[in-house]
């Protein structure tokens, strides 16, 4: 079985290997970290990642081992599939996977890399958190098909989370807010991120970006049974290195429906092949937009401090905390504050009526915004040191993007890994 996935059921001729066949699934578009331990394994990597199939991931080879990985993560966060190779004894990966679990991220993914053809080793670390045991010498192919199979499987969790924004009432600034959070995951953090605008009428998203967006999405939209993750792709536009954008021009000519099957399919296309979907929801109140609000994996409400959006706020966080009772609160940014001459109600005075905590402050900043908008820029391009631009860069914290240049969040206490490795030292 050397050179092949680990399995308890011995390969046979009337079911090959994948590098027999030839055949191996597309890897999604996700972030993957490679430490080899050998010059071999990482020449076979470089190989796979030159693969048509790898391409929409964004891959990086390095030498090094686990304990590479380990001092590479100790000061920026993991990837979303981390793959480690080690050349040791049995005890020797456990030793430095217990190492590597004190730095690793909950949403990682791990995939390990041995010499040892070990059934009882492969059943040990899938059965406890690890995504793969590959025995060395590896084929590309047979490399490209066990990461693929990570993120096909029926039992897989989706690739990516949706993050749903929306504003209290029109004008509070939910759009601007969504699309500088993308950037900033894109640009700043790293992560491959598609920003959905599904104001079909009035969009921004191409103005902000200064991108001609195609037509034809509400026409998609009004056919849920046709969207899958290639019809998605083929409608994305760049606006980035790891930014795309899905919307429509905008304009008033035809009547646009969006059903919630609609939202379902678009939510499930692009979270199987991309880390972070933004959904820029319009301030408006309909079955879908509930629907989205439901299914997303966290929310943000934009709102002023005042009363009419106060009162949709609390009437939201309601909605929310009943029909998410496993989910946190959704985050609240109170946008606009300091408007010369404006009665305001105070944070803590809204965080009380409101039933949930403010996220974050962000000060009313019309030269900022007004120039970005003006030029298709992001806040943090036009004015990054403004304390809207901190404000909104602490959201996307709040979020879960840590600082890159910060230690990143230690998950002792959660990372399925790092419990085994506990249980395996006290055992």
């Amino acid at each position: 079985m050397t050179g092949n996935t680990m399995s308890t059921d011995e390969q046979t001729d009337a079911n090959p290997p994948p590098d027999q066949t030839g055949q191996a699934g597309l890897v999604p578009r996700i972030n993957i970290e490679i430490f080899c331990d050998s010059p071999e394994t990482a020449e076979m990597a470089q190989l796979a990642t030159a693969d048509r199939r790898m391409q929409p991931a964004h891959t990086t080879v390095h030498l090094g081992g686990i304990m590479g990985a380990f001092n590479a993560f100790q000061s920026k966060p993991t990837p979303n599939l981390l793959i480690v190779e080690s050349l040791g004894p049995k005890e020797t990966i456990l030793s430095e996977l217990g190492l590597l679990a004190e730095v690793c991220q909950q949403d990682t993914k791990v995939v390990v890399i041995g010499q040892l053809n070990d059934v009882l080793l492969y059943r040990e670390l899938v059965g406890q958190g690890i995504s793969e045991y590959l025995v060395a010498p590896l084929q590309p192919v047979q490399f490209i098909d066990a990461i693929a199979k990570i993120y096909t499987s029926p039992t897989a969790a989706p690739v990516g989370k949706a993050i749903a924004f929306i504003g209290a009432k029109g004008g509070v600034g939910s759009s601007s807010i969504a699309h500088n959070v993308g950037w900033a995951v894109a640009r700043q953090h790293g992560v491959e991120t598609v920003i959905a605008d599904l104001d079909l009428a009035f969009g921004t998203a191409g103005l902000n970006f200064n991108q001609d967006l195609p037509a034809g999405l509400a026409s998609v939209l009004a056919q849920p049974e046709r969207i899958d993750p290639t019809l998605v792709e083929r409608m994305l536009v760049q606006a980035g290195e790891k930014l795309r954008l899905l919307g429509g021009p905008g304009g008033i000519d035809n009547d646009f429906e969006i059903n919630p099957p609609a939202v379902d399919a678009i939510l499930n296309a692009v979270r199987s092949t991309v880390p972070l979907l933004v959904l820029d929801l319009p301030a408006v109140w309909s079955p879908w937009v509930k629907y989205a609000l439901l299914h997303s994996d966290q929310v943000v409400i934009t709102t002023t401090p005042e009363l009419a959006s106060l009162r949709n706020v609390k009437s939201m966080v309601d909605l929310l905390r009943a029909g998410r009772p496993n989910d946190p609160l959704p985050k609240i940014v109170l946008n606009q504050v300091g408007v010369p001459k404006r009665p305001e109600i105070s944070p803590a005075d809204f965080s009380k009526v409101a039933g949930a905590p403010i996220t974050v402050v962000i000060p009313h900043d019309a030269q900022s915004f007004g120039t970005a908008q003006g030029n298709g820029n992001t806040i943090f391009e036009v004015a990054g040191k403004s304390k809207a631009a901190e404000a909104i860069k602490n959201l996307v914290l709040q979020l879960g993007w840590q600082a890159q240049e910060k230690q990143p969040e230690k998950v002792a206490s959660k990372s399925p890994l790092l419990k085994w490795i506990t249980q395996v030292r006290k055992n």
